[in-house]
């Protein structure tokens, strides 16, 4: 257990999101993966997947709760991303880490409980080949549980604001954050459930990604339920605020049948 805690403050993001020096950083972070930790539970003792794992910090904070998975895997785009998850939760069995791209074999498909897809999706440009995949990955009455950002509402000015004093201070992890005119800024405060603001389109040489400027949950959720059932909606930091007020939003989900078929 101290190895695997030592493991998860030496992540990159998670020394900049729950190791953040900054408390409030830290402290909003902190209850995202508590709120990721709570759905997990219900997968103890079976098989869970993280698409887009990052640095492998759910993964292992999910191996030191209880209770437990049985086993772990996490998947990320570039090997040496996966291969410095390797090396830092060497000491942890329960954990692997693949290539994105690997999850395309046979020995996948079908085979994990639950797949988790973390502050991901808003990034994607093309949602189709990801959520094919991850369907693919899902065993019989598995689950689906994706978080995106809340970009729309009351809680993008309240991001705005904190990414600007955060910016001015030199602190958080803020990768994605192509400023607002005032007019799109309004466009996002009253968005409904229609794509309400072009949004950017950036390429730092992978292909073609967003940042958060733009993103509509609820388009995303839209979409979700071509392919799944989407069963349950969490708000995080604070579940009673719902998702009119809160920073991000859990979509819990199961494959339709029609859709498997």
């Amino acid at each position: 257990m101290p190895d695997l805690r030592d493991a998860v403050a030496r992540g990159r993001i998670a020394r900049h999101q729950i190791g953040s020096p900054d408390p409030l950083t830290a402290w909003s972070h902190t209850r995202r993966f508590d709120a990721a930790l709570s759905l997990c539970r219900t997968f103890a003792g079976m098989r869970v997947l993280d698409y887009g794992c990052g640095d492998g910090t759910f993964l292992a904070l999910a191996m030191m709760a209880d209770p437990q998975p049985a086993a772990a895997v996490g998947a990320e785009r570039f090997i040496h991303t996966v291969e410095e998850c390797r090396e830092r939760f060497l000491s942890e069995p329960r954990i692997r880490f693949v290539e994105i791209a690997s999850l395309d074999g046979p020995e996948h498909t079908k085979q994990y409980d639950a797949v988790f897809c973390m502050e991901v999706l808003e990034h994607v440009f093309h949602w189709e080949p990801e959520l094919a995949r991850m369907a693919r990955l899902l065993a019989p009455r598995g689950t689906l549980v994706v978080s995106v950002p809340v970009e729309i509402g009351v809680p993008v000015i309240i991001k705005q604001i904190a990414r600007t004093i955060a910016g001015w201070r030199s602190i958080g992890y803020y990768p994605g954050t192509t400023p607002y005119s005032w007019r799109e800024l309004v466009s996002a405060v009253v968005a409904g459930a229609t794509q309400h603001i072009d949004r950017p389109v950036l390429d730092f040489g992978d292909g073609p990604c967003h940042d958060h400027k733009g993103f509509n949950w609820r388009v995303l959720r839209d979409r979700l339920t071509r392919q799944f059932e989407v069963t349950r909606i969490v708000a995080s930091p604070f579940s009673w605020l719902g998702p009119g007020l809160a920073t991000q939003v859990w979509l819990v989900c199961r494959l339709r049948e029609d859709a498997s078929k």
